[in-house]
């Protein structure tokens, strides 16, 4: 009697091999066009920059005053129109949006050093040092922020520029420092963490391949809403009049000063509010799309 036997399986390539997904998932990933919204996000802030840049060059008289053509209307050699004491509207809107940027950018930067080092440094030494700087920062959070900037501001001279840039700088970087301590507190833990120090990889290792890449998309969504939570502080103070004074001009205080002609000349409030809710939704859109998903 002949014995069957079952035939031999033949392995047929597989069209996709498993190894190369995660290469192909890569390259489609970058080959993929931004996100719709984040472009058009980078599309209107690099125009407010360009606007801050090169306005105050082709406006550069900001403060000079025409009292025959007060509270002039529109035209198309002064798209703003003229405000109460006939002064080019979108030269005072170029000279204050380039005030803006450059104060919160200041701001974001410093408070990302100091905020960004310190919690590092807490996450990583532990101990006495933890401890010593979480107190610090829960105790000055217990403040509001715009009252921080208040009593910065209150032993400098009023209209003073460094006191608002340090007040900003040092209310942002108490936040910074416990969201960046809390996520490096959580990479220094991992098992791949733990490796690198066992196989005395250096303090570089660690810092370039687990903490940076960790702490990078943080670190930008920190810069972004940073650079708005500043602009809007900056905003807030200058219209309640205790921050930017005349004769400088910055957004708040344009609004400030536009409010009481808001029923004859409405285009002089209307071109602070434009340039506030523009660099917000620009600034808000360029956010790491990684930290919101997590």
């Amino acid at each position: 009697m002949t014995q069957l036997t079952a035939p031999p399986q033949v392995s047929r390539p597989h069209p996709a091999h498993p190894a190369g997904r995660p290469r192909l998932a890569r390259l489609a990933h970058l080959a993929r066009p931004a996100r719709p919204a984040r472009f058009v996000a980078g599309v209107v802030l690099g125009l407010l920059v360009t606007f801050a840049v090169v306005g105050p060059i082709v406006w550069p008289e900001a403060a000079t005053q025409d009292l025959d053509r007060y509270l002039q209307a529109p035209t198309w050699s002064k798209p703003w129109g003229r405000d109460d004491f006939g002064r080019d509207v979108t030269a005072r809107l170029a000279h204050a949006t380039r005030l803006s940027l450059v104060l919160s950018a200041l701001c974001v930067a410093t408070a990302l050093l100091i905020g960004g080092t310190t919690g590092v440094l807490a996450a990583w030494a532990g101990g006495w040092c933890d401890t010593l700087l979480r107190g610090v920062a829960e105790t000055a959070s217990a403040l509001p922020a715009l009252l921080i900037v208040l009593l910065v501001s209150a032993l400098a001279a009023p209209g003073a520029l460094w006191p608002l840039y340090l007040g900003i700088a040092v209310a942002a970087s108490i936040e910074y420092f416990r969201v960046v301590r809390s996520r490096a507190s959580r990479v220094l833990a991992t098992d791949a963490v733990e490796a690198a120090r066992l196989l005395d990889l250096g303090r570089w290792h660690v810092v370039r391949r687990h903490l940076w890449p960790d702490l990078r998309p943080t670190l930008v969504t920190l810069a972004s809403l940073g650079m708005v939570t500043s602009i809007l502080a900056m905003s807030t103070l200058g219209f309640v009049k205790v921050g930017v004074q005349p004769p400088r001009t910055e957004l708040g205080l344009m609004l400030a000063e536009a409010l009481p002609f808001f029923d004859v000349a409405p285009w002089m409030a209307l071109a602070p509010v434009t340039v506030l809710f523009a660099l917000t939704l620009s600034l808000w859109g360029l956010r790491s799309e990684e930290v919101v998903s997590r």
